[in-house]
């Protein structure tokens, strides 16, 4: 695929703090990449800086390999979808979707046509003559959707547009963007801080916190293969604790040492080591390889999520296998369930589920003290 946008270096601060610390970012022709993270992160800021509506500090952002740092919005080959969709409130439903194509005097019979094309395109055909303020949330992002398309940008982006929808309608929005995306060919930009819809929609994902990238990949390799503490944490559930290499394939952590799959680090090295809730196996204590007592269990629909705190370390647990608080067990990890990270600047501040645990301990206290 051919590189439509490139970020080059970019920084930028807003009242003396940096938002952006040096930034590089490829984007391709008809891929659906994501922007995910944290309040703060800089993910909107780097799409408003793609879209014009900011300039970098420094740096450079190339569309198909031209400079347009000074490039105004309405000049760049780039179209937004706020979060807010800024509809026209006394335009009918083909209106604000024509709006763009009359703005440029497209002929009238070509508007027709375009504008019939991207309401049966976003399940809106018939609805034509409607008011927008008529319309549900979900109908009106679909119109804004429409507008934004209607011009046939090679880049559409899209600022966290699937916040203000309840959830059901949310995870039908996240298909259908999808399903959008691949008929017309254009680049999607999402900016969003919900892991689950990045995964489900993603070509690509680009994980930030504090203004800086901290991993690209697909969705399988940043859920698979994080590269350090915050992306394991950030991208679903992860126990991590402290472990050391022994040699390849082969780490010792919590009191145990273990085969594992990964390679490549210094004899006795100090890594994080990361094991997902679901590919822990609860076993008899005496079958263990890790034994616990079960502190909390909260039943989840499909799973229980179990609280077990080992030597003073509090794992998650997600299995489909009851088990009762005050329980002593064992856990069993495959050696394939095992990722070693290089340690970071987040060693030692994400994974423990203490915090998690306490929570309900706490609520419990003060159900007791008001009984009392």
């Amino acid at each position: 695929m051919d590189k439509i946008i490139e970020l080059r270096n970019i920084t930028k601060s807003f009242d003396g703090e940096v938002v952006l610390d040096n930034i590089s970012l490829d984007i391709y022709d008809n891929e659906f990449i994501t922007l995910l993270g944290p309040s703060g992160c800089g993910k909107t800021t780097t799409l408003r800086l793609i879209g014009g509506f900011e300039t970098p500090d420094s740096g450079d952002v190339l569309f198909m390999g031209e400079r347009i740092n000074d490039v105004p919005p309405h000049k760049r080959n780039v179209n937004t979808v706020f979060q807010r969709y800024a509809l026209f409130p006394h335009l009918n439903v083909f209106e604000n979707v024509a709006f763009p194509l009359r703005e440029r005097k497209v002929p009238r019979a070509e508007i027709e046509e375009r504008v019939e094309e991207m309401l049966a395109m976003v399940a809106l055909k018939g609805f034509e003559h409607r008011s927008v303020t008529s319309l549900s949330g979900g109908q009106q992002q679909r119109v804004a959707i429409a507008r934004a398309l209607v011009g046939k940008p090679r880049v559409l982006l899209l600022d966290e547009p699937l916040a203000a929808l309840d959830l059901k309608l949310r995870k039908d929005m996240q298909q259908e963007l999808k399903n959008i995306q691949k008929a017309t060919g254009i680049t999607f930009v999402f900016v969003t801080h919900d892991q689950e819809e990045a995964l489900s929609m993603s070509d690509t994902i680009v994980v930030m916190s504090e203004g800086r990238i901290q991993q690209i990949g697909t969705s399988l390799d940043v859920y698979n293969e994080p590269q350090n503490a915050f992306v394991a944490d950030f991208i679903g559930e992860s126990n991590i604790v402290d472990g050391v290499m022994l040699a390849d394939r082969s780490v010792s952590f919590s009191g145990h040492t273990f085969q594992c799959v990964d390679g490549g680090f210094g004899k006795n090295e100090p890594v994080d080591v990361v094991v997902r809730p679901e590919d822990v196996d609860i076993v008899p204590e005496e079958k263990g390889m890790l034994r616990g007592v079960v502190t909390s269990v909260t039943f989840m629909g499909v799973h229980y999520e179990v609280i077990v705190d080992i030597g003073g370390f509090k794992w998650m647990i997600q299995t489909t296998d009851f088990v009762d608080v005050d329980e002593h067990i064992g856990l069993f990890i495959e050696p394939d369930a095992i990722h070693i990270m290089k340690k970071s600047e987040y060693s030692g501040l994400y994974g423990d589920y203490a915090s998690f645990s306490n929570e309900f301990d706490e609520l419990s206290d003060a159900e007791s003290e008001g009984a009392e």
